[in-house]
């Protein structure tokens, strides 16, 4: 499951008709997060410019009064750890909501990266101090770290709607 196509774009096979199942089953998949946090946010922005299939919703619960946390979940869990709500209702935290946030972006190779065992024991190992510390990582860090893939996203972004349109001009 490196990354997902949509389901109308599957064969008529066993395997293609579980994989629409699964598709529709998570996605769309809603994600729960930090706005006030810059790296939070940063990593939001790269993945809302690369939501071409529309599979990711956002909701930002660091708004005032913000009231709509999914099921089994309070506001001081979801800021705690980074939490998704996938279509079937399913609530998910930590490391497995990048995984399929990747994959639903078109990153497949990152979520593939982050399936491969050493690497997934690391990232379910560190991440919760890594979340638990991220507003204390310098913005400068912050931009270095998605400034470029949050560039390269936003051109592709604009070229997509250039060849829909016909009237943009670069």
């Amino acid at each position: 499951m490196t990354d997902f196509n949509d389901a109308a774009s599957l064969g008529n096979t066993r395997h293609d008709r579980f994989k629409a199942g699964l598709i529709a089953a998570i996605y769309p998949l809603t994600l729960y997060y930090d706005g006030s946090c810059p790296m939070c946010h940063a990593e939001m922005h790269n993945l809302m410019l690369r939501n071409t299939r529309e599979l990711l919703a956002f909701v930002d619960i660091s708004v005032p009064g913000f009231s709509g946390q999914p099921p089994g979940a309070t506001q001081h869990d979801l800021m705690t750890l980074m939490h998704a709500r996938q279509a079937d209702g399913t609530v998910i935290k930590g490391v497995d909501v990048f995984r399929l946030a990747y994959a639903a972006a078109g990153l497949g190779w990152v979520s593939a990266l982050f399936r491969l065992p050493v690497v997934s024991t690391v990232a379910d190992r560190l991440y919760p101090y890594l979340a638990r510390y991220r507003n204390r990582i310098p913005r400068r860090l912050v931009q270095l770290a998605f400034e470029t893939a949050a560039r390269r996203a936003a051109a592709r972004a604009q070229a997509r709607q250039c060849k829909a349109g016909d009237a943009c001009r670069l």
